[in-house]
């Protein structure tokens, strides 16, 4: 009987540390830990990001999946957590390139301020890491949004777009392919419009399909040097 009661001690201890653990752990480890120890095959490509990637993933599965695709999107998150979790979400899984899409959440000042130029610091070395070990790299604009529901006194359109003109001018001069998806998102207020979105900043199943599924293909199909377009048939969006 002491046997017993000691083994559910230990039990309910190291459930405890578990729950801790995911507490504690600022930038979410824990959150693909059992999806990356699944991955065995190559990716062409990681997508690194916020809950845009986030979303998209869960929105739209089939097209990640078909076209060797992985999504390591955590919703809230920014540069900061984004970098420090890269080793173990990206350069642990070998692909072929990362789809690094980051910086939204650091203009909603979802961790505190943080100056333009420490968000693109941290970007850079997202980039900086993926070439060190041998990953292409695809840096994206910041999807544009007019307003952050969360942080009603943010007004981010230009602080977006100034953002995008750092990240622009960086992966020009590193020589990284620059997807920008602002100009073909963006309505007159600097935000996604209405039928792509319920609140200016995250894309709906539509967005993701029409507009952003074939520009990142082409961004990694020009990257990777692939003979033939990748982008799966989509099934009509209802």
């Amino acid at each position: 009987m002491k046997k017993i009661l000691f083994t559910l001690a230990l039990c309910f201890i190291a459930t405890g540390a578990m729950a801790q653990d995911k507490k504690t752990d600022w930038a979410q480890f824990y959150r693909y830990e059992k999806a990356n120890a699944e991955v065995t095959a190559q990716p062409d490509a990681v997508f690194m990001g916020n809950s845009i990637t986030d979303g998209w993933a869960r929105q739209d599965p089939e097209f990640f999946t078909k076209n060797n695709f992985v999504g390591r999107g955590i919703s809230g998150q920014t540069s900061s957590e984004m970098l420090v979790r890269f080793r173990r979400d990206v350069i642990d899984l070998n692909p072929k390139c990362v789809v690094i899409l980051s910086g939204t959440n650091d203009i909603a000042r979802n961790n505190g301020f943080i100056a333009p130029e420490n968000t693109l610091g941290n970007i850079i070395s997202m980039c900086e890491l993926a070439k060190a070990n041998g990953i292409k790299v695809i840096l994206c604009s910041i999807t544009p949004t007019s307003e952050f529901r969360w942080r009603k006194e943010i007004e981010p359109a230009q602080l977006i777009r100034d953002l995008n003109k750092m990240l622009e001018a960086y992966a020009k001069e590193a020589g990284h392919y620059f997807l920008n998806y602002y100009p073909a998102l963006t309505d007159e207020k600097g935000g996604l419009p209405e039928k792509w979105s319920k609140d200016t900043c995250h894309p709906n199943l539509e967005c993701y399909r029409t507009v952003m599924e074939p520009m990142v293909c082409d961004a990694v199909n020009k990257v990777l040097k692939t003979p033939k377009k990748k982008l799966h048939t989509a099934m009509p969006v209802e």
